[in-house]
Order: structure tokens, then C-alpha cells, then sequence
């Protein structure tokens, strides 16, 4: 897979897109490393998560693709301390087949996960599928700013007050697609198809759950406007969206749920 760059001189050159691999069992890390290889990609490898975190930082790779059951920072630990400096992509590579640790990793914001042992061609495949997306989705770096809440949508972080707050990868993707269209009304089933997919596009008691635990979390119930029985508005001026509200309040809909309850952890057929 070939990436276009531009050097100081103005040449236009193309060169294979950067993986950077990580195992700390050697055996394992050069199956990798042989399979990327074949499949086109450049790659570099680490032992460790201090390694991978030096090597990230120097070379700048355009995916990584993360053991799980690493001794000492763990690969969910490393893929948070990789994801805090840039939004670099993560591929989860474990020997556990289970579901949980599956949803686990993917709620805590891996782009795709990948069971030992593999097939070469699939895991090729995998790479080159998020880093589609990954290409698809690049901007200039964005920051929603509204009082003292920061959201920047190119690094994933949300801050108050200069404080970071922990968000789940699935409350992050709710607040992701309310503060990518700000002051714009955002329909229950849009929000719920782009976050839980389209079997979900019609459990509005879902959303109102996961909008509730977002509120909390952000610590401001006026930052996420409802419109009963439409959608949700995230608001950047005080009354904003008053104007359309009107033209939905009469409608006849059921209330904010008050109380949360856990909901139980998505799955998904495979």
C-alpha cells in the first residue's frame, strides 16, 4: 500500500505506509513482521511499550498493530499512552478468542482486533481496512471549545478546566458526532445507526441511557440539548436551538430517563 509525500525540494515521491509492530515474544513479532512484508507494508518492531512509545515518536508510523497479554504495560495500556499523543490507529493482536476481551478492546478505542493465530492475508487485509478509514477521516486538527470544555476531535480528547476527562470509545463516538455538527440538531436514529449500527437505529431508550452517562461524565446537563422525539443539539451558545425547539416541544413523547442503568455490552454476530 503506497503513501504519497512531498519532500523539501518539492519532489513527489510514494513509499509504502509505516507499520509499527509490537509483541514482546520474538517468535511472534517476526510472524508479523514476515506477513506485512509480503503484504507491501514497511515495518518496524518493538519488544516493549517503551520501545514501541520511542518508536512511535521518532518515525511516526501511519498504524500499529498491538499484542494484548504483553508483560508490564500491557498493549491496551501502551494503546492508550500512543493514542494520548497522537491518533495513531491500533490493531489488538491476543490469543484469546472470548467476546468480552473483544468488546473490551474495542471499547477502549482499538480501531480492529485480530485473534491468534491469523491468517497473513486477513491480517494484510485488516491493516489496509483501517487505514482506509483512518485516510478517510483525516482533517486539520479541530477543537470545539464551549466555556471551559475542550473537545479535540483529531487527538480524541476531552478536557475541563485544563483536566482530562476518561471517556468510553463508546462515549466518545456519541460526543463525536454531536460536536462534528455543532448547534445542528443530530436525529436519534443517525446517532444511534452511526454509534451502535443500524440494528440499533430504533432503541431510543438506548441513546437517552448513553446520553445521560455522557452529561454526567462532562458535567454539564445543558451542554447536550434533547429535542423530544428528534434528536440531540450540541449547544455552543446559551439558548441555542430555542428556536426549533419550539416547533417539537408539543410533541407527545416519554421523558428523560432519570435513572442509569448499565447497559448490557454490544455484541455482534460475526
Amino acid at each position: 500500500m503506497m503513501a504519497l509525500w512531498i519532500t523539501e525540494q518539492g519532489v513527489l515521491v510514494q513509499t509504502e505506509q509505516l507499520v509499527l509492530a509490537v509483541d514482546d515474544e520474538p517468535a511472534s513479532l517476526r510472524v508479523v513482521k514476515i506477513c506485512l512484508r509480503e503484504e507491501g507494508f514497511r515495518v518496524l518492531t518493538a519488544g516493549s511499550a517503551d520501545e514501541a512509545l520511542r518508536l512511535a515518536e521518532q518515525y511516526r508510523p501511519d498504524v500499529a498493530v498491538l499484542d494484548v497479554m504483553m508483560p508490564g504495560t500491557d498493549g491496551l495500556e501502551l494503546m492508550r499512552e500512543l493514542r494520548a499523543r497522537s491518533s495513531l490507529p491500533v490493531i489488538l493482536l491476543t490469543g484469546r478468542s472470548g467476546d468480552r476481551d473483544k468488546v473490551n478492546g474495542l471499547d477502549l478505542g482499538a480501531d480492529d482486533y485480530l485473534v491468534k493465530p491469523f491468517n497473513p492475508e486477513e491480517l494484510g487485509a485488516r491493516v489496509r481496512a483501517v487505514l482506509r478509514r483512518s485516510t478517510a477521516s483525516v482533517h486539520p486538527p479541530q477543537i470545539v471549545q464551549v466555556g471551559d470544555l475542550e473537545i479535540d476531535l483529531d487527538r480524541r480528547l476531552v478536557k475541563r478546566g485544563g483536566e482530562l476527562i476518561a471517556l468510553t470509545r463508546t462515549e466518545w463516538m456519541l460526543l463525536h458526532h454531536l460536536a462534528a455538527n455543532p448547534g445542528k440538531v443530530m436525529l436519534n436514529t443517525e446517532l444511534l445507526t452511526k454509534v451502535w449500527g443500524t440494528e440499533y437505529r430504533e432503541d431510543f431508550q438506548y441513546l437517552r441511557v448513553w446520553v445521560s452517562r455522557l452529561r454526567r461524565k462532562l458535567g454539564d446537563f445543558e451542554l447536550i440539548r434533547t429535542f423530544q422525539g428528534i434528536g440531540y443539539m450540541l449547544v455552543l451558545q446559551p439558548g441555542e436551538g430555542d428556536e426549533a425547539r419550539v416547533l417539537v416541544e408539543s410533541r407527545d413523547e416519554l421523558p428523560e430517563a432519570e435513572t442509569i442503568t448499565e447497559p448490557a455490552p454490544i455484541t455482534r454476530a460475526s
